[in-house]
């Protein structure tokens, strides 16, 4: 039977744009999310949805109140509904077995068992969440020992590939859709209802069917290996750094091989977001629970490169300012872990605030998406600081990027706002502490034409570049 209804359970980064963009492509299909966050479900309903995403906010108001529907009513939902999808949180365990790497799957356990105490009838259970391998398969161990008269189970693999910032275009054009199933025929029956769905828009040809361990497995390969390619090239900018080479070159010459490619060859302070260090040590703990352990160290190495890389642009900002920022005034552009978001988990400007703060900084942070309160939220955690209220006073949020920079002794750009490759760096330089320094974390402004007005540069992957002196052929001359 077609889908009528489905449910999403999770109104975060996931669940809220899926479900969002199935409403549009789906108008006889009614989706409805829900959440256990009355605020959040709130905000769905505002006209200032809770998460930030390039025209997501066109699709909601498109769709809600028509087919797309966000609600805390789980359990009518759950009733309702043919198709079930958990989209909820799956953050590294802070404490137990497997602290430190191992996902925590007890949102997903708890949406299993509201399911399993509430549905009736037929339901198809599809996994959206990052997920371990064969979490699908503890999903059914309890819904299967709760079983009711009249109520079976079909249980699907459905990983996101979604990249924040450009979400809604890759649910829109998704160069492919995962679907695992078991191998039997009422699984492989779900999985074409499943497909069903997506056909709506997604040409069949792009819609991949596997085993349901392969679907899992998969979303932690992909991240893993666009992490390796961060890594990879950040590990070679240190190369750069100390023997002349220009790391944009370096990555500019190895992109052209069509083996390789271009993507995810920038070199920056880091990667961050909710997905690659989660996914990755998320892997490694399953190596290790194999018994793999050189698979484990190698990608335990990804993740100690990406540390690596965050503590080496830091200390070259405390060094570079003769070596102490004690009261020294830095401001921080961007917060949020990339461009055109406002998530800010594990983003590496976490690490640079720390590590200045501790070394007595006055930071002044300005980020176009991220609420102040997010800011405050991140620098105040206790493993960031013990002493939240001394560390918000050594802190000033702003509200644009010349007012943040005035009086300061430095810049550092740790997200690559397009905004600030547009800025009046003319106007900043003539309000800064002299010399004015500029970090650039993530390789994004004119270097040449920024030491032309004065500033010392620093860069990824770079010697540093001097304020005014130049190479006979034009450019800039490094030390």
């Amino acid at each position: 039977m077609p889908i009528d209804k489905i449910c999403c359970i999770g109104a975060g980064y996931v669940g809220g744009p899926t479900c969002s963009v199935i409403a549009l492509k789906c108008p006889n299909i009614q989706v409805t999310v829900v959440d256990k966050c009355k605020e959040r479900i709130e905000q769905w309903n505002s006209n200032k949805l809770p998460i930030y995403e390039p025209g997501l906010d066109d699709v909601v108001a498109k769709c809600r109140g028509k087919n797309l529907f966000f609600s805390n009513d789980i359990e009518t939902s759950i009733k309702e509904a043919d198709l079930i999808f958990i989209s909820v949180n799956t953050p590294t365990k802070t404490f137990g077995n497997g602290k430190g790497r191992a996902a925590d799957l007890k949102y997903v356990e708890s949406a299993a068992r509201i399911i399993a105490e509430v549905a009736t009838g037929n339901k198809i259970v599809v996994e959206k969440s990052t997920v371990p391998v064969r979490a699908a398969e503890s999903i059914m161990t309890i819904l299967r020992a709760n079983h009711k008269p009249g109520v079976s189970y079909q249980i699907l693999s459905n990983p996101e590939f979604l990249s924040e910032g450009t979400a809604i275009d890759n649910l829109l054009n998704a160069d492919r859709v995962l679907i695992g199933g078991e191998e039997t025929e009422a699984g492989l029956a779900a999985v074409e209802e499943l497909c069903w769905v997506y056909e709506h828009w997604i040409p069949r040809k792009n819609i991949l069917t596997t085993n349901t361990w392969s679907s899992e497995l998969s979303k932690l390969a992909a991240n893993a290996f666009l992490a390796q390619r961060i890594s990879s090239i950040n590990s070679l900018s240190a190369v750069c750094e100390a023997t002349g080479a220009d790391v944009s070159e370096v990555a500019k010459a190895v992109g052209r091989d069509s083996r390789i490619g271009s993507k995810f060859l920038q070199a920056s302070v880091g990667f961050g977001g909710s997905c690659f260090q989660k996914d990755i040590l998320n892997l490694v703990y399953i190596c290790e629970c194999l018994n793999l352990p050189e698979v484990a160290a190698y990608w335990q190495q990804v993740i100690d490169i990406n540390e690596y890389q965050k503590s080496r642009f830091s200390s070259k900002i405390i060094r570079s300012l003769f070596n102490t920022v004690t009261d020294k005034k830095i401001a921080m552009l961007g917060f949020a872990f990339k461009k055109d978001t406002g998530d800010t988990r594990e983003s590496p400007a976490i690490h640079v605030a720390k590590t200045l703060l501790d070394e007595g900084a006055k930071l002044h942070i300005y980020d176009p998406k991220v609420d102040e309160s997010e800011i405050r939220k991140e620098l105040t955690h206790p493993s960031i600081c013990e002493d939240p209220e001394a560390t918000m006073r050594a802190v000033a949020m702003y509200s644009d990027a010349y007012s943040a920079t005035a009086g300061t002794h430095a810049i550092v750009i740790c997200t690559e706002w397009d905004e600030f490759i547009t800025l009046n760096y003319h106007r900043i330089y003539d309000g800064m502490m002299k010399p004015a320094y500029i970090f650039d974390g993530r390789n994004i402004l004119s270097h040449d034409k920024l030491s032309k007005i004065g500033f010392e540069v620093h860069t990824i992957g770079k010697r540093m570049i001097r304020a005014g002196i130049k190479r006979p052929w034009g450019s800039p001359y490094q030390i």
